[in-house]
Formats: C-alpha cells, sequence, structure tokens
C-alpha cells in the first residue's frame, strides 16, 4: 500500500470498506441471506431452510447449469483461439491495420448485447448458415460477445513482451513457427489464463442476448434464474443464483491457480 502512516492506512481501509460494503459486498449477501429464507416481510429474513438448494441442485436447474458450463467452455475456448491469433496476427500489422482490428474486436462490447444477439439471430436464421433454433447459436453469440476480452488481453501482453526473447531464438535457428510455440505463447500463458477465465466469467452471467437466442432444449442458467424469479419464486432464484456465482468462482480459482503457476515457470 502507497499510504505510509498509521492514521493514513486506516482511513484508505476505512473508505474501501464503506464503499465496497454496500455497493459490492451487501447485494451479494442479500442474496445469500434470501436463498435460506422462507419469508422476508421485514428489514430482515425470517426463517431458515435448505429446501432451495433441492430445486437449485436438480432437474431443470440442474441441465441450465450443465448447459451454462459448456457454452461457456466452449465460448471461452473458441473466443481465445481465435482472439490470440488475431492479436498475434494484428502485431505484425501496421498502425492503420491494428487500429482497424482493434475496432473490430471491440465493436461488439461498443454496442448493448442485446444488439448483439438481434445480429446473430438475424444473420444465421436462414441458408446457407442455418444456426436458428440451436444450441450453436447460442454459443456463437457468446462468443462474438467474449472475443473482444480476449483479444484486447492477449494484445496488451505482445506489447509488454521483450524483444529479445524472440531475436535470441531466432539467431539460433529456431523457425518462426517454433519461436512462436516454444518461446511467444509460454511467455503470453499468464495472460492467455486470465483472459480464458474472463471470459468464462463473462460468459457464465450472459442474459439480454441469450434471451433472444435460446431454444427451449438449451436453456442456461441466468435464464433458467429470470424465468423462476419471474413466476415469483425469489428464494428458490437467490439459491441458483448462489450456485451459479459458486461455481463460477470455483471456475475462476482454478483458472487462477494455473496463471500463477504460469508465472513463475
Amino acid at each position: 500500500m502507497l499510504v505510509h502512516s498509521r492514521g493514513g492506512r486506516w482511513a484508505t481501509w476505512t473508505v474501501f470498506f464503506a464503499l465496497f460494503l454496500p455497493v459490492f459486498a451487501l447485494p451479494l449477501l442479500v442474496i445469500v441471506a434470501a436463498s435460506f429464507a422462507t419469508n422476508w416481510s421485514g428489514a430482515f429474513p425470517s426463517g431458515f431452510t435448505t429446501g432451495h438448494y433441492g430445486a437449485a441442485t436438480t432437474g431443470d436447474s440442474l441441465q441450465a447449469l450443465t448447459t451454462s458450463l459448456v457454452t461457456a467452455l466452449t465460448a471461452s475456448v473458441i473466443a481465445l483461439t481465435v482472439g490470440a491469433w488475431a492479436a498475434l496476427a494484428a502485431a505484425a500489422l501496421k498502425k492503420g491495420g491494428r487500429r482497424f482490428m482493434d475496432a473490430l474486436f471491440v465493436l461488439p462490447v461498443a454496442v448493448p448485447s442485446v444488439v448483439v444477439g438481434l445480429a446473430v439471430l438475424v444473420a444465421f436464421s436462414k441458408p446457407p448458415v442455418l444456426l436458428n433454433g440451436t444450441r450453436w447459436i447460442v454459443i456463437l453469440a457468446h462468443t462474438v460477445l467474449v472475443m473482444a476480452f480476449a483479444y484486447q488481453s492477449v494484445s496488451a501482453a505482445i506489447l509488454r513482451l521483450d524483444p529479445m526473447y524472440e531475436q535470441a531464438a531466432a539467431s539460433l535457428g529456431a523457425r518462426p513457427l517454433l519461436v512462436l510455440w516454444r518461446v511467444k505463447l509460454p511467455l503470453l500463458l499468464p495472460s492467455l489464463t486470465a483472459a480464458a477465465g474472463l471470459c468464462f466469467a463473462l460468459s457464465m452471467g450472459e442474459l439480454s442476448a441469450t434471451m433472444m437466442l435460446y431454444p427451449p432444449d438449451w436453456t442456461p442458467l441466468p435464464v433458467q434464474i429470470f424465468a423462476i424469479t419471474d413466476r415469483g419464486s425469489l428464494f428458490t432464484g437467490a439459491a441458483v443464483a448462489v450456485v451459479l456465482m459458486a461455481t463460477t468462482l470455483l471456475v475462476l480459482l482454478g483458472v487462477s491457480r494455473i496463471r500463477t503457476k504460469a508465472s513463475f515457470r
């Protein structure tokens, strides 16, 4: 911490908790409390039950969780592969070409996600590429939405790379493909894992575009939460939301451990 005096540190922590608790932590704690409640008519919930988690981890909710995991993992792998390849290609372009690539990949996050969902729906609802009504249209939309973050993360990491490593490998006779595989990609591995975690988390929570595209047999968990709460089952919806948060955090912790190991290689 850059504040060296004891009073300054106390003031900094006080301001941090004063902002963090009401803005970030309190809403999540309310969801957790609601997931165990049987009634909430006053300032605090009344009653205690774990029955809501029975509905949150079985039947349609469990199927929706599996759907979200498959969608997020598939979209993250595709987005990371394409985004990293595009970032590597853009690094070799001139300034104008890099700006064009940056604008192209940032465009999907510069507009509301519902616009991306509509664009994908219109583009892939007729031959020759007919994806409407299949799981692939949902995966495609998620891929488009998260690819910008993969591209930007890898692009920033490439700019920070020391070119001396590549030059040393090339001077020893390594071909460009070998330099990429044995030098550049290992150096980019921490950024690649960070981008993968970010893509996964964003895909797990995506709702707006998904609502426009999902078929009945491919319902992700955020859509399930919306449907449950829309029917008035707020406490069950809160339990499903906690399951979504916990699953996402567990995956992110795993990715973080991989990133930490990659950083010390």
